[in-house]
């Protein structure tokens, strides 16, 4: 079963919102806030003001702190709801204050955000009344090489835990995203994978303990939390059951030099033939090789639109053992020693966001990236290699849209040891690989361009459907995408949650609802696609 929106979450903040709460949100406005701001100062034990921490629309910062944690302009236009408040935490006693005791005492809901690439804008965007708890105040990151472990808050970007353990030790590292502005709260709820799962699995495979703020406004860790919860959080998206203040991660070991490259190949080149060819190849590399598959658009030498695929490899080795593996593996790709580049893992980091080799790795650190576009993605998980058919319907598909890439992300290796149980991710052995589609726009404002571009990715999405996981068509939790189905209306449908629980959890839906009705009954914790209690 699929439920359908006519443009996700925006026309749901359209209809719902500037139709029928607009009223009441002007006239209970007033009341609501400042009652929420009078009772913040009431609970404070810690000698830590909470006021500063708070940005309503009367400040000169509001706008800037709430668009500066916003990756999707869909999100952003003037008719977009605003929260009544943003509280940017710099303290635990923050968290406990603005989540629990005075948001419930004001009728107010939470949405809680640490790097905001929630891809349908969830952490910052609400039907009803709402706060924005912000957790950007959060960075610190404490690496004990000497027990291989980290201590992550959930505001640190993935950049900074990256540079933060290359700075105390070059032969360990951390199995998470290649984009460096990801906040940690949202990546590892969610699962997160990178380019080193295929040999040590997800994030949340190498997460050991985690420090949760309950609904009760308790902090919790993985012993007083207990194991249910601890394994409700990590892939069962965080944001369904509490405030997550950090996590413990176990880093992993890589080698001091490893082997990195992107091979491109376009239509002209015969692409069609290496793509199909890599379906089979990619999921059964031995396990230190990852290799992605990025079919674009882009245009060729006569300035025409093509079709071309990136080959980006990762392999936890050097070049003279990459090259006779690629040879004998996937003679179809050509990979020569002059596509390899021999860098630490931190250097790989870097070029995996795609600056120049020799980048100063301080890019790391900066939290902006690149401008922010409008956008929408999708995602499916492949079982059976797709005919080559298909995939000539899919380029042409994604040349009539233009502004489109897929990524293809091979599985196997380690994520097919891990049983589908394991954590609330499920999308385990049985997968060849995970697609992302993802349209993005940065000039055609307003409503006519972006149904146009929701409406052929959409359009593209559904021709792939007898080719992708089917019963349920399955999906990837931090590719938020409200088509699958959502609650809405500030709803909390079981029933309606099950559509996309389904597709995003399988079988482990149920065990969060029975974790969910534990830690949060009264279902505090939620947003259009949250886990419910019973």
């Amino acid at each position: 079963m699929t439920m359908k929106f006519p443009n996700s979450l925006l026309a749901l903040l359209i209809l719902s919102i500037l139709s029928s709460l607009s009223v009441s949100w002007a006239t209970s406005e007033p009341v609501t806030i400042n009652g929420f701001l009078q009772c913040l100062p009431k609970q404070f034990h810690s000698g830590r003001p909470i006021l500063e921490a708070v940005y309503t629309p009367q400040n000169t910062s509001f706008r800037s702190v709430l668009m500066a944690h916003i990756k999707n302009r869909r999100f952003s236009s003037p008719t977009t709801p605003k929260p009544l408040a943003i509280v940017a935490a710099k303290h635990e006693s923050h968290v406990q204050a603005a989540t629990i005791v005075c948001a419930k005492q004001h009728g107010l809901q939470i949405r809680i955000r640490s790097g905001g690439h929630d891809y349908e804008g969830l952490s910052y965007v609400s039907p009803v009344p709402f706060v924005v708890l912000d957790m950007f105040h959060f960075q610190s990151v404490d690496v004990n090489v000497k027990d291989e472990s980290a201590w992550v808050e959930s505001g640190a970007t993935l950049g900074k835990i990256y540079y933060k353990i290359a700075e105390k030790t070059k032969v360990h590292g951390f199995p998470a995203g290649v984009c460096p502005t990801v906040g940690a709260g949202g990546h590892f709820s969610g699962g997160g994978y990178g380019n080193l799962m295929r040999k040590y699995g997800l994030s949340i495979d190498n997460i050991v303990d985690a420090k949760l703020v309950d609904a009760n406004g308790r902090i919790l860790d993985r012993k007083s939390m207990g194991e249910d919860i601890f394994w409700a959080l990590r892939g069962g998206g965080g944001a369904s059951f509490g405030v997550i203040l950090s996590w413990k991660l176990k880093l992993v070991r890589v080698p001091e030099k490893v082997t990195v490259f992107n091979v491109t190949r376009t239509l002209e080149q015969g692409v069609t033939d290496v793509l199909y060819k890599w379906q089979f190849v990619a999921p059964v590399l031995p396990k230190d090789l990852f290799l992605r598959a990025r079919p674009e658009i882009e245009n060729n030498t006569e300035g025409k639109k093509t079709a071309e695929v990136s080959f980006i490899g990762h392999f936890l080795g050097q070049t003279d053992k990459l090259l006779p593996l690629m040879n004998e593996r996937f003679p179809e790709l050509g990979l020569r020693r002059k596509d390899c580049h021999e860098v630490s893992w931190i250097e790989s980091v870097v070029f995996w966001d795609e600056f120049p080799l020799g980048t100063p790795t301080t890019i790391l650190l900066n939290q902006t990236g690149t401008p922010i576009p409008f956008f929408k993605a999708k995602s499916d998980y492949v079982k059976k290699p797709i005919p080559k058919k298909v995939i000539e319907y899919m380029f042409k598909a994604m040349l009539e849209i233009g502004n489109i890439w897929t990524e293809w992300n091979p599985l196997g290796g380690r994520m097919s040891e891990i049983s589908a149980s394991a954590t609330p991710y499920p999308h385990r052995a049985g997968n060849l690989y995970m697609i992302q589609y993802y349209t993005s726009w940065y000039q055609d404002e307003g409503f006519e361009a972006t149904n146009r571009y929701i409406h052929l990715t959409r359009k593209l999405y559904e021709k792939m459907a007898p080719f992708v996981s089917r019963n349920p068509r399955e999906a990837f939790q931090n590719y938020r995408d409200l088509d699958i189905g959502a609650n809405l209306y500030n709803q909390s449908n079981l029933l309606t949650a099950r559509v996309y629980g389904s597709k995003y959890f399988k079988g482990n839906f149920e065990r969060l609802v029975r974790v969910k009705t534990v830690v949060d009954p009264h279902n505090f914790f939620k947003h259009e696609q949250s886990i419910p209690p019973i």
